[in-house]
Parts: C-alpha cells; structure tokens; sequence
C-alpha cells in the first residue's frame, strides 16, 4: 500500500513540476493512439456498415474472422507489422520501423476489428424495416448508409471508445514495432514496462495513474457526448 501511495505521490510531483519527458512521452501516446483510433474508425465503421447490409455467401465466416479479430493478440499484431517493415521485408524500403508511423499501423491494425465489429452489431441492431422505410422515401444508396449510421450513432460511440481504449492500453506491439526509443517512440505504456523493469516502481506507478486519468478523461468526454445525444 505504501508503495501505491508513493507512487500517486510521484505522478503529482511529475504533473506539477511540468516534467518535460513525461509530457512527451503523455503527448505521443495520445498522438499516436488519436491517429490509430481515427484510422480504424475510418476503415472499420465503413467495414461493419457494408458487412451488416450486405448479403452474400460466406458472410457468417467473414463475421466470425471480425469477431475473432476483437480479440487479435497484439503480439501478433506486431511480429507481422515487424516483418513486413524489417529492411527485407516488402515494405523495408519505406524505413518505417521503430517509428511513431510503425505504430500508429500497427495499433490501427488491432483497433480497426473492434470497431467494425460493434459497427456491424450496432447496424444490425437496427429495425429491420428502417432500411426498406429509407429507400421507399427515394434515398440513394450512400444517403441510406449515412441515415443508418446516423440512426446508430450511440453504439458507434461505444466503438470509438473500444477502439481508443484497446490501443492506448496496447503495449506488446508498440515495443515490437516501436522500439521504447527515448523521444522518438516511447509511449506511457512502454515507458511503463522499462520503468518496473528497472525496478523503478514509484515512476512506474506514476505513469500508470497518469495513463489511466488521460483514458478516464477521454472516455468521460466521449460518454457525456453519448449520453447527451441519448438525453435527446
């Protein structure tokens, strides 16, 4: 317990005496993950739309591999996301490894499943005659996906808060592909682990407390929008 307390004691003592490598390191990880989350939002909520409305063969595999991608091991995540950028691999010419740019891929690549699945749940969810109701009113086919979308806005929420919430925790891929390099890709969750490892536990604790009050902080934000929409 003593250990905990000196440890919100030195997150306090980080945050007031304006530490500037804590608030890189604080600074990063919102960038990084901001721009992972809003890349899966881009791909998935598109991507659980289409596979909702759409009818075809197989459809109930292609849903299963989603679901089985909400729960995609980060490890995994980052061996291929290595592989794939290492100086022989197919994209080594890019020189992207152990860059912020590696790590917003491969945070995307782990949030992108989670958003298309609560995408493809929230549309599903919807009346089934909404749909036939939208275009018997004369709307196009991108002005029945907007109104669905539209119509499902809360649960899609809940997908932006999965997804952010799945990459600013993710640790194991972000190590891999980002290296923990000091003021180039070392995040609080990687800065985490180095800190405990070192036997820094305080530091370690203190980094955690911050990463949780910044998660607390955005999910606040993103639930009081939610709920005030659901007021409506």
């Amino acid at each position: 317990m003593e250990l905990i307390l000196e440890g919100f004691l030195e997150a306090v003592r980080l945050l007031l005496s304006g530490d500037s490598e804590v608030f890189d390191v604080t600074w990063l990880s919102i960038k990084i993950s901001g721009l992972a989350t809003l890349l899966s939002l881009t791909i998935g909520i598109g991507a659980g739309t289409t596979l909702a409305l759409a009818e075809f063969p197989g459809k109930r595999l292609v849903v299963a591999l989603v679901n089985t991608g909400m729960g995609l091991p980060p490890v995994v995540v980052g061996l291929f996301v290595t592989i794939f950028l290492w100086r022989n691999g197919p994209f080594g010419h890019l020189e992207l490894l152990y860059t912020p740019a590696a790590m917003v891929i491969a945070q995307g690549i782990i949030a992108t499943p989670i958003v298309t699945g609560i995408s493809l749940a929230a549309i599903q969810s919807l009346p089934a005659n909404l749909r036939l109701q939208i275009m018997a009113l004369g709307a196009s086919r991108a002005q029945i996906i907007l109104l669905l979308v539209r119509e499902a806005r809360l649960p899609l929420l809940a997908a932006v808060m999965a997804g952010f919430g799945g990459v600013i925790s993710e640790v194991g891929a972000s190590i891999m592909v980002g290296g923990n390099i000091k003021g180039q890709t070392r995040v609080l969750t990687t800065a985490t682990v180095m800190e405990s490892g070192k036997g820094n536990f305080d530091t370690a604790i203190a980094l955690s407390i911050i990463l949780l009050t910044l998660t607390f902080l955005v999910n606040l934000m993103l639930t009081m929008v939610q709920q005030k929409r659901r007021a409506r």
